[in-house]
């Protein structure tokens, strides 16, 4: 993968700024919604159930009002509302809630999915989940952990084989029926599998707790801030056949090369 490019530190200092400024705003925002006894959902799709509540929109809303004032030639790419085109070659990457069903049910393993990109990648992100208190950003030459009253930087683990290796989706059905087929091989051969993190498996991938991530049919507002996070750990996230994972769809987020290398073959073993 090529690596993000770097920015004039100015630059970078503000940007970091202003995302833990919509991060801080965003955990009051979701706070004030979450394990609420009259939060309700409405549906977006009429072919699944895609819930939306109150505090999706009102965080989203609250996010991009701060990046009128602070940032106002950049672009927004967000869940909720309408795309804001760049006027500075930079956008930012918004998901309010990332795992809206997991909000709704009061677990608290939903996110705050911030990441600020230029035309080709994710530059800096940040994984925030406000309920538990940890915040993980990542890009511009950091890798940090703020929680429980600490600050450590992080990194992934060195997992060589698979069979020794954590993998983790967010739900079983994985995607299409040739996706979960391939997810399936996968799961069979390593040492664990788990389920229903969100954005949370990500995260837990970057400080070195599990091995693998890989999902299907995502957004780039899924990704791109666990992109970044990931990453700057020394993970690597691509698609499946080892491209870009910025623009969405199938995601692999493996704990380092070797690791991504094997599980890829295996994903697409069944494409000869």
């Amino acid at each position: 993968m090529i690596a993000p490019r770097r920015l004039d530190s100015q630059l970078e200092t503000e940007l970091v700024d202003v995302a833990h400024t919509l991060a801080d705003t965003a955990r009051q925002v979701t706070l004030r919604h979450f394990r609420s006894p009259s939060l309700s959902s409405e549906n977006k799709s009429k072919q699944d159930w895609d819930p939306v509540t109150e505090a999706d929109r009102q965080c989203e809303l609250a996010m991009r009002e701060i990046l009128s004032r602070r940032r106002p030639d950049d672009g927004i790419l967000g869940e909720e509302f309408a795309n804001v085109e760049s006027h500075s070659g930079l956008t930012w990457i918004l998901d309010p809630i990332d795992g809206t069903r997991s909000f709704i049910c009061g677990t608290p393993v939903w996110g705050v999915l911030i990441s600020v990109s230029d035309d080709c990648a994710p530059l800096f992100g940040i994984i925030d989940q406000p309920y538990i208190g940890e915040r993980y950003e990542g890009g511009f030459g950091r890798a940090v952990m703020h929680g429980h009253g600490a600050k450590r930087a992080f990194a992934t683990r060195e997992t060589s084989r698979l069979r020794d290796a954590a993998l983790f989706t967010t739900f079983p059905e994985v995607g299409t029926d040739a996706e979960r087929q391939a997810f399936e091989r996968l799961a069979g051969m390593t040492r664990i599998t788990r389920y229903g993190l969100d954005c949370y498996s990500y995260a837990l991938t970057a400080i070195g707790q599990i091995d693998l991530v890989v999902e299907a049919g995502l957004a780039p507002y899924d990704v791109h801030a666990p992109i970044a996070v990931v990453t700057a750990a020394g993970g690597v996230v691509t698609d499946w056949s080892g491209g870009p994972a910025h623009h969405g769809g199938q995601i692999i987020a493996a704990a380092n090369v070797r690791l991504h290398r094997l599980a890829l073959e295996v994903l697409n073993a069944g494409n000869g």
